[in-house]
């Protein structure tokens, strides 16, 4: 199953619509909720981003695949595929520190989105100044 763009667009807009007004009801104190349950658009969202990343990797080891352009390729979708780690480890330290289960100090909380950003600033840094040898 492949999802067109606007879908795409529309399943993005729909969890972060979900996760707002889940975030704001928690911060108006009205929902008395854990905030790994303010969080569940979130894990969704990024579960079906994981499945799909993984079903579109492992596609490579399927018999028959033309592998030309598929290592440059592979590199993007491992850094994707780091990149939604990276996240997932930031939203769970920002709960476990928002519901107070860990005394962690923030700045430490924050580590893997800076690693995103930094990893994001290179690879858009490769992207804008990589020139092709062909």
């Amino acid at each position: 199953m492949r999802m067109s763009l606007a879908q795409r667009v529309l399943l993005t807009w729909l969890f972060t619509l979900l996760f707002l007004i889940m975030l704001v009801l928690k911060l108006d104190e009205k929902a008395p909720w854990n905030w790994f349950l303010i969080f569940i658009p979130v894990w969704i969202f990024d579960t079906i981003l994981l499945v799909m990343l993984i079903v579109k990797m492992a596609g490579r080891c399927k018999s028959g695949f033309d592998p030309r352009n598929g290592s440059q390729n592979m590199k993007k979708k491992v850094w994707y595929l780091i990149a939604m780690l990276l996240k997932l480890a930031f939203c769970l330290a920002l709960c476990a520190k928002l519901q107070r289960f860990t005394s962690m100090k923030l700045a430490y909380v924050f580590i893997p989105l800076w690693a995103l950003l930094i990893g994001g600033m290179v690879e858009l840094g490769y992207n804008i100044f990589y020139v092709r040898r062909d």
